[in-house]
């Protein structure tokens, strides 16, 4: 599991890092550390990102790879369906291969999107979607924007991504 560390001089954390600190505080992680590796803060570097992702999960050989970003503009837990890369006017789309709609379904603060949009998050999706297509590995991914936690929304975030994980791994 990822997630980034800041990248605007007005951010004083960044929610992605903030939602899995919350679940090692509150011990939501306990019952499948024994399954995870947390690489927390990673850049928000569009060659160092996915740089040290995929040499964490060459070096691992995961069954899963849940990256985490976070969306400013977003209210709710969103589920990335795809990553898109664009080449000499060629648009190459990759898509996840777990069952987002599914997962949405057990869920009340969560929802699908189909743009993962255009900076960091994207290209980090991208890249690992593209390592595994391209050498074959037994392995899925799936990105994940963090709204910007708040009194409000944190019990709500936490509990859907505890249901989420509780459904991947």
């Amino acid at each position: 599991m990822t997630s980034f560390d800041i990248w605007e001089p007005h951010h004083v954390s960044n929610a992605s890092d903030d939602l899995l600190a919350a679940m090692e505080q509150q011990r939501l992680l306990a019952c499948i550390e024994a399954k995870i590796k947390l690489l927390r803060k990673v850049p928000v570097d569009f060659v160092l990102a996915p740089q040290q992702v995929i040499a964490e999960s060459d070096a691992l050989k995961p069954d899963l790879i849940l990256c985490c970003g976070m969306a400013e503009s977003r209210t709710l837990l969103t589920l990335e369906s795809n990553a898109k890369h664009q080449l000499d006017h060629q648009l190459d789309i990759l898509w996840t291969t777990i069952d987002i709609e599914r997962l949405v379904g057990k869920m009340l603060f969560t929802k699908v999107s189909h743009d993962a949009g255009a900076f960091v998050c994207n290209h980090l999706y991208y890249s690992v979607l593209k390592h595994i297509e391209s050498h074959r590995l037994c392995c899925q991914c799936l990105f994940v924007h963090v709204p910007v936690l708040t009194k409000t929304n944190l019990s709500l975030i936490l509990k859907d991504f505890y249901t989420l994980l509780q459904m991947l791994v």
